[in-house]
């Protein structure tokens, strides 16, 4: 963490804001990007910058393909050919054994090189989590390859879940789960390979980089993802992404989901994200671009 950042945090304009215990880490994170680009921007330097001494200049991401039942292979094609090497898919909507029948007739479509992020919403029991990775191991031969599992148990206790991820060669993650009430994992002791973080669940752009250092020192990888989020916030998660400079794709591609946004928000070109060069996190409201001086469409 800068040390920029930790003077913002003691600041009187985020006391109780940003590094509080009260509710609401989404409108904490809301307030620490704005106080954080404002920073940022008086220092005349990119966010990301701000953030780390050394900020990747673009961040890999991943495709967003929706449901496993509403692909076809021009999906898969549609999205290799955009630059995309991690297409995230949607399971656990379906029996297992239907769902393995959907892989297994996508499977031969799929690209050399791309790999396929599936994430479950824990929809399964251990038994269905079994079955739907075995059968996913099987599926290898027809050329699916399987980047990661995102969570796969319904009730993802401690012992289940380091027994399926002994039984797989792909990283198994946790996202909701960590949030829930009442959870305390442990990071040097996580049953699974993979973190994937919202730093708007979280609580701020601080907390998300100490998280990602822990994670880091316990061995685990980290994904950055997003809520629903305008432009307004899509730009510091994509610095802060930067600042953590992981290579693995990160789930920033979301931009398409809203008809209408604040500004012009982060699109992938090539299956990256270009990190803004000049001062700030790059977010300016519609009609403050050079060039764009005009409403929104």
């Amino acid at each position: 963490m800068s040390s920029a950042l930790a003077d913002l945090a003691g600041a009187s304009a985020a006391k109780g804001l940003v590094w509080g215990a009260e509710p609401a880490p989404a409108a904490r994170y809301a307030a620490e990007c704005a106080l954080a680009d404002l920073a940022a921007r008086r220092a005349e330097i990119p966010l990301a910058l701000w953030l780390s001494p050394a900020p990747a200049h673009g961040v890999p991401v991943n495709a967003v393909l929706g449901a496993l039942g509403d692909l076809a292979p021009a999906d898969l094609t549609a999205a290799a050919a955009a630059g995309f090497r991690v297409l995230k898919v949607k399971v656990g909507l379906a029996p297992p054994g239907e769902e393995l029948r959907r892989l297994a007739a996508l499977a031969p479509h799929l690209p050399a090189g791309v790999a396929l992020r599936l994430d479950a919403n824990g929809a399964w029991t251990l038994a269905q989590a079994q079955r739907m990775t075995a059968g996913l191991l099987g599926l290898t031969e027809l050329g699916l390859q399987v980047e990661s599992l995102e969570e796969p148990l319904r009730d993802p206790g401690d012992a289940d879940l380091r027994r399926l991820q002994a039984e797989v060669g792909f990283p198994l993650a946790l996202d909701e789960s960590l949030h829930h009430p009442g959870s305390a994992w442990d990071l040097t002791a996580l049953p699974v390979r993979r973190l994937v973080v919202k730093p708007a669940v979280v609580g701020g752009l601080g907390r998300t980089l100490a998280l990602a250092d822990q994670a880091r020192t316990a061995g685990l990888e980290l994904v950055l993802t997003c809520l629903i989020e305008s432009a307004a916030g899509l730009w510091p998660t994509v610095a802060l992404a930067a600042a953590l400079g992981s290579d693995i794709p990160q789930g920033l591609a979301t931009a398409q989901w809203l008809a209408r946004d604040l500004g012009v928000p982060p699109r992938p070109m090539d299956g990256w994200i270009g990190v803004p060069s000049g001062p700030g996190s790059g977010f300016c409201p519609w009609g403050d671009h050079p060039g764009q001086r005009h409403a929104q469409p």
